[in-house]
Parts: structure tokens; C-alpha cells; sequence
């Protein structure tokens, strides 16, 4: 079970970590900006109080984490998190990356540290363009499971069998259709034929 001071500390890394303060961290939440002030975490009584679950839902939301990596962060397990392939997004699309079916393949993939325990089949890719500002920001990594299963909603990473690779939140998926949003209004949504999609991955943590 997680502490208040380990949950309070895990709040300022995670701060620390997007080079922000917990204040800005709040209001970039939607928070108001005092909500993580050090005042705050102390009733006049003296007692502890707790952050609410809404507002650690809202960061997460924001920053693209969930709960297992933040507690992971808070019980400070990051720095021995294993050793993730990764490339970048603009490289993705080239030939030798990946096989037929969305894995990491040949010997030109770098390695980076991710938090907890993970599969052994996932990879990380460096974002690049501004597609999907501000959720996801360019040199942001994430990671995507090829093997894990796909919803409305999910932020995921595609690749079509014309070679482009573009990461998108799925609106809709069905035997015949794919339609990616973009989380960036000035860019245009997507729809694609599902024939013309070589594979689709789930991003399942997001590192800035």
C-alpha cells in the first residue's frame, strides 16, 4: 500500500520529471493551482490528507500515465525498470523495422529504461511532428504492445502497408474500417480501409 508522503513525493517527481512545477502540474490537470501546494497536504489539525483519486486521475490523464507506472514512480522502482527497443516514430516506416506483424525486428533498435514489470514484446517509439499536441509532444516515448488488444479510445500507433506510421487515437474499428483522430485540431482525422493496414499497437505509457 502506498503512503501519503509516498504518493505526495511520486506527484513532485512526476512534476520534476515534465521540468514543471506541481503547481502548473495541477493546472495543466485542470486543477486549481494550489491543489498540490505543500499547505495543502497537511489539515490544520496536523493530520494528512490525501490527494484525491480524481485529481491523480486527471494528471495521469494528462501526462499519459497510468496508475501502475505512477505507483511504480512512487515506490521509486523506475530506475530499474528493463531495457525497452526503441526507435523513432520518422524511422518506423522505413524497411527492416518491424515484421508483418507490427514487432520490433533487425539490429538498428537503441534501448531504453521503462518503469515495472512489462512484457517481454513490447517496444518504444520517439514521437516526432505535433500531430497529437498536446497529449503527446515530439521527442515523448511510448510504448506500444503489439499483442494487446485494441478499443475506441486508445491512443495507438499504425502502420499501413504503403509504409506510413502515425500515431493516432482509434474512434472506430471494424472489418472493413479504421478511423484515427488526431488529437491536434489542425490536423485532419483519418479514416482507412482495414485491407490497407499492415498492423495496429496499443501505446500503453508515455515517457516525457
Amino acid at each position: 500500500m502506498l503512503s501519503h508522503a509516498e504518493i505526495w513525493g511520486a506527484l513532485d517527481r512526476l512534476a520534476t520529471k515534465q521540468s514543471i512545477s506541481p503547481s502548473r502540474l495541477a493546472r495543466d490537470a485542470g486543477l486549481d493551482a494550489t491543489s498540490f501546494n505543500k499547505s495543502k497536504r497537511i489539515t490544520t489539525s496536523g493530520k494528512p490528507r490525501w490527494p484525491s483519486t480524481e485529481s491523480i486521475s486527471k494528471v495521469l490523464r494528462t501526462v499519459g500515465m497510468d496508475f501502475e507506472d505512477f505507483a511504480c514512480m512512487a515506490k521509486n522502482k523506475g530506475a530499474s525498470g528493463p531495457a525497452i527497443p526503441v526507435i523513432g516514430l520518422a524511422q518506423a516506416g522505413d524497411e527492416g523495422f518491424f515484421d508483418d506483424a507490427g514487432f520490433p525486428c533487425g539490429g538498428s533498435w537503441e534501448d531504453v529504461r521503462i518503469p515495472g514489470e512489462l512484457d517481454e514484446n513490447v517496444y518504444a517509439l520517439e514521437i516526432a511532428g505535433d500531430s497529437m499536441d498536446p497529449v503527446l509532444r515530439a521527442g515523448d516515448k511510448v510504448l506500444v504492445a503489439p499483442n494487446a488488444n485494441v478499443r475506441r479510445g486508445d491512443r495507438v500507433v499504425v502502420k499501413t502497408l504503403a509504409g506510413e506510421v502515425m500515431a493516432k487515437e482509434l474512434r472506430k474499428l471494424t472489418d472493413t474500417v479504421v478511423e484515427l483522430s488526431s488529437l491536434n485540431p489542425e490536423y485532419e482525422d483519418r479514416i482507412l480501409t482495414r485491407k490497407d493496414v499492415q498492423w495496429i499497437g496499443r501505446i500503453i505509457w508515455v515517457s516525457q
